[in-house]
């Protein structure tokens, strides 16, 4: 594959050193003289990833690399793309845009590029701004940038150019969007420059240049002084090694409750749910579930024959492929039968929380292992013991997977028994219910001690972790039940 560089086109350039540096120099002029409180230098000078970074005035439209960004919007239309790219790659984009099914907030899709030099154009949708929701927005535009960036490499392609993915009508503040933009990008050419050559940073307005040329000498400093200027003047969270935000994302579960008894958390979980629901009628058209830092749950829904090939395209690729790894990570698992009859699938939330960690082989998994399940009525036992420690999936990922298992799914599944909840998982769910399918999250039961589960299933039909034994010892204190460890025997305490 022949590499095709954007260098001749392009306006400004981090040099190698100083040297041939006058362009970012008006950045230079309004920050304190280095050696006052100084601090540790958390980008340090890089003169190999600095000799990939690129300023260019202008659409990205007329570069002559691999790939260029269009910041769009979840159904991938014209009207939303950004300005002058159809009408430069001609009528072809937007046939193959319609047939993608739409993209998530935070992620992206390839097409062919057309007419325009670039090989591809990658499509991404930016997140909408509230500051109530800073934390939110900032890794969801981060993650923008690094899903391109991701999609470039998985594609055997170098260099890519891309305008601000922030768009105006989005409502997100440009100088705090460009930082996102920058260190998101310094972050992953810190662990991939081998396999990058260009990264080109497209500004249409001056405002937007100017912002750049200020802010891209803090994250790709040229030599030790403004190494040591940019430890001065870098914002206090920069984010982690993938340039997410360090602060917290406030959740539901962040709620302080004078009183922790199941009583009043469902009383309080009846009216937070009552609040959504007038909230969601009176914004139909806003992602709120993706505002509260659910994810984004607005992708187009899908027609049943679409649904249909959707999963025999997942189930006759799981069916040739071995996917033993996955099984033996214990995830999701047959059980034996519930209390009338319908076989149960077990699946286990911690352990996918700690072992999952190539999604699109364990979806492979799913597909394969429900569907002798999904052909009659079944039951699903999810264990959410010692899970709430951990990061919570993203409930668009949810909506995906359930598209993929299809109708007969939705159908055939009898209930959804939930062992251990907590209010963010409460909360979770209550997400799906609203926005995503009520038929099927509203089939959920919520458990809180083991020997309420058995009334449901009974215990020698299913294999349980002795994690889950020892959380429900915690939480429950052993109210109602005694365990034997030798043989995880469950028996009913004796009262009196």
């Amino acid at each position: 594959m022949q590499h095709r560089s954007p260098e001749a086109r392009v306006g400004l350039r981090l040099p190698d050193g100083r040297g041939g540096g006058g362009a970012m120099a008006p950045g230079l002029g309004g920050w304190s003289q280095p050696g006052r409180g100084r601090g540790a230098s958390r980008f340090p000078v890089d003169h190999e990833i600095n000799s990939k970074i690129y300023l260019w005035r202008g659409h990205p439209w007329s570069l002559e690399v691999d790939a260029v960004v269009n910041s769009t919007n979840e159904n991938l239309d014209e009207a939303h793309s950004s300005p002058g790219l159809h009408a430069a790659t001609g009528t072809g984009l937007a046939e193959e845009c319609a047939t993608l099914g739409g993209c998530r907030t935070g992620m992206a899709k390839m097409t062919n590029a057309y007419d325009l030099p670039a090989r591809k154009v990658i499509h991404t949708v930016g997140p909408k701004y509230a500051v109530k929701y800073h934390t939110a927005a900032e890794n969801a535009l981060s993650h923008c940038y690094r899903s391109c960036l991701e999609l470039l490499i998985e594609n055997g392609l170098e260099s890519i150019a891309t305008g601000c993915i922030y768009t105006e009508a989005k409502n997100y503040p440009r100088e705090p969007a460009a930082h996102v933009a920058i260190r998101t990008v310094r972050r992953f050419l810190e662990k991939q420059k081998d396999k990058i050559t260009a990264i080109v940073f497209c500004t249409i307005s001056s405002s937007d240049t100017e912002i750049y040329k200020r802010l891209l000498p803090l994250y790709f400093p040229r030599d030790k002084q403004e190494e040591e200027i940019a430890a001065l003047k870098l914002p206090a969270d920069v984010g982690d090694e993938n340039a997410n935000s360090k602060t917290p994302i406030p959740t539901l579960a962040d709620i302080p409750l004078p009183d922790s008894r199941l009583t009043r958390r469902r009383i309080l979980i009846s009216d937070i749910k009552e609040q959504w629901e007038k909230s969601a009628q009176a914004n139909k058209g806003l992602n709120l579930a993706n505002m509260l830092g659910f994810g984004d749950l607005g992708s187009p829904p899908l027609s049943a024959a679409e649904e249909y090939s959707l999963h025999s395209r997942y189930l006759a690729k799981a069916n040739s492929m071995n996917l033993s790894d996955v099984a033996e990570m214990k995830i999701i698992y047959r059980g034996g039968v519930d209390s009338e009859g319908r076989p149960v699938m077990v699946v286990v939330g911690a352990h996918f929380l700690l072992r999952c960690l190539d999604l699109e082989r364990f979806v492979l998994y799913v597909v394969k292992e429900f569907e002798p399940l999904i052909q009659k009525p079944y039951t699903i036992v999810y264990f959410h013991s010692a899970a709430s420690l951990q990061p919570q999936p993203d409930l668009g990922f949810m909506k995906r997977l359930q598209q993929i298992l299809g109708r007969k799914h939705k159908k055939n599944l009898h209930t959804i028994y939930i062992l251990h909840p907590t209010l963010g998982l409460r909360t979770a769910v209550m997400v799906m219910q609203l926005f995503v399918d009520g038929e099927v999250w509203k089939k959920v039961v919520y458990v809180d001690r083991l020997v309420q589960l058995f009334r449901y299933v009974p215990r020698e039909q299913l294999t349980i972790p002795d994690f889950v034994f020892q959380h429900d010892l915690e939480v429950n204190g052993g109210k109602g039940i005694i365990v034997d460890p030798r043989t995880k025997h469950v028996y009913q305490r004796p009262s009196g």
